[in-house]
C-alpha cells in the first residue's frame, strides 16, 4: 500500500462526507492504494456513526473509537500506529488543508525525500489575531529550541515509513507532533498551498487551547524558560545588592531618617512575584516530569472498523 492518509476526528460530521469524495477522487485518479485511517477522537455528534457508514461504503476506509477524548496530538498517534502505508499522510477532517495537494506530496517523496511539509502560504478564514500570534509562536519556538521546526506548517505533511517507525520509538506521552517530526529528522523538503476556510462547523481551538499548546511545545522542546528564571533571579540579586550599597551609603552619609514604606512595599511585591513566575516555570516542568513518570498509554482504542490496531488497545475488535 502507497499511502495511509490519517484524520483525527472530534465533532467534525459536517464534513466527513466531502472528505472522503475529494480524497477518493484524488487518489483513484493518481492509481494509488491507499487507505484512510479516521480516530474518533471522543466525539458528542454523529461522526462515528458516520465514519462507520463510510467504512461500510469503502473498506478502505478505517475507523478507529478512542475511549473518550484524548486530544488531538494522541488521536494523531493513533493513526500513525495504525498506519500501513509506505508513506503517511496526516490531514485535517475540516477541509482546510486539500486533499488535491496529496499527489505533489507523493512525487517529492518518490524524488528521495522522507518528510514532506505542506507550508501555509494563506489562511483564509482566520482571524489576524490567530494569524499573527501562529506567525510568532513559530519564530519565538525555533529561536528558543535546538531543533528547527518549519515555520507556517501544521500537521499536514507527508511521512515515509523509516520516520513512522522512527516516531513510533519515542516514548514520551504528552505530545507536541509538530516538534516530534522536526526532531526525528530525515531527509526534508517543503510544498506550498493556500489554506481554505472550514468547510464546516466550528473550530474547537479557543484561544486558551492555542495557548496550552504554545505552551507544550515551548516547555518541550526547550530548557529557555528554565534559563530565563535563573537569570532574573539573578538581576534581581544583584540589583537588590546594589540597593542595600546604597542604602548602607546614604545612611551613612545623610542619616537614617524613618521613610521608605512605599519603596520597600514596591520592592517585596517585585521580589514576590518573580519568585512566583520563577515557580510557575519550575512547575511546568515538573509536571511533564510527573505525567510521564506514570507511563500511562497515550490513548486507548475502544473499537476498530478495519483491521486490527497493533498497540494500545483495549480489546480491540474487528468488525467486517
Amino acid at each position: 500500500m502507497t499511502a495511509s492518509i490519517i484524520v483525527p476526528c472530534h465533532n467534525e460530521s459536517g464534513s466527513l462526507q466531502t472528505l472522503y469524495t475529494r480524497v477518493r477522487a484524488v487518489m483513484d485518479e493518481a492509481g494509488e492504494p491507499w487507505e484512510m485511517i479516521c480516530i474518533n477522537d471522543g466525539s458528542g455528534d454523529d461522526t462515528l456513526l458516520q465514519l462507520i457508514a463510510l467504512h461500510h461504503q469503502d473498506r478502505r476506509v478505517r475507523v478507529i473509537d478512542l475511549s473518550r477524548n484524548f486530544g488531538k496530538e494522541a488521536a494523531l498517534t493513533a493513526g500513525l500506529d495504525a498506519a500501513l502505508g509506505e508513506a503517511a499522510i496526516p490531514l485535517d477532517a475540516d477541509l482546510q488543508d486539500p486533499p488535491e495537494l496529496i499527489p505533489e506530496l507523493l512525487a517529492r517523496w518518490r524524488e528521495g525525500f522522507d518528510v514532506v511539509n505542506a507550508v501555509r502560504l494563506s489562511r483564509e478564514g482566520e482571524s489576524w489575531l490567530k494569524r499573527a500570534s501562529a506567525h510568532v509562536f513559530y519564530r519565538i519556538i525555533n529561536r528558543m529550541s535546538d531543533v528547527g521546526i518549519p515555520p507556517d506548517t501544521g500537521d499536514f505533511r507527508l511521512l515515509s515509513r523509516p520516520v513512522l517507525e522512527a516516531l513510533q520509538a519515542l516514548p514520551e506521552r504528552r505530545r507536541f507532533m509538530k516538534g516530534l517530526f522536526a526532531w526525528v529528522g530525515f531527509r526534508s523538503t517543503n510544498v506550498y498551498y493556500h489554506r481554505a476556510p472550514r468547510h464546516a462547523g466550528k473550530t474547537t481551538w479557543s484561544y486558551w487551547r492555542l495557548w496550552n499548546l504554545a505552551v507544550e511545545g515551548i516547555t518541550s522542546f526547550s530548557q529557555v524558560p528554565l534559563q530565563l528564571a535563573a537569570y532574573l533571579g539573578f538581576a534581581v540579586s544583584l540589583l537588590a545588592f546594589l540597593y542595600a550599597v546604597w542604602l548602607v551609603i546614604s545612611t551613612l552619609a545623610y542619616g537614617n531618617p524613618v521613610k521608605g514604606y512605599p519603596s520597600i512595599m514596591v520592592t517585596l511585591l517585585f521580589l514576590g512575584g518573580v519568585q512566583l513566575m520563577a515557580l510557575g516555570v519550575i512547575g511546568e516542568y515538573l509536571g511533564r516530569i510527573y505525567e510521564e513518570s506514570k507511563h500511562r498509554p497515550i490513548y486507548l482504542v475502544r473499537q476498530v472498523w478495519g483491521g486490527e490496531h497493533p498497540t494500545q488497545a483495549v480489546q480491540p475488535q474487528d468488525h467486517p
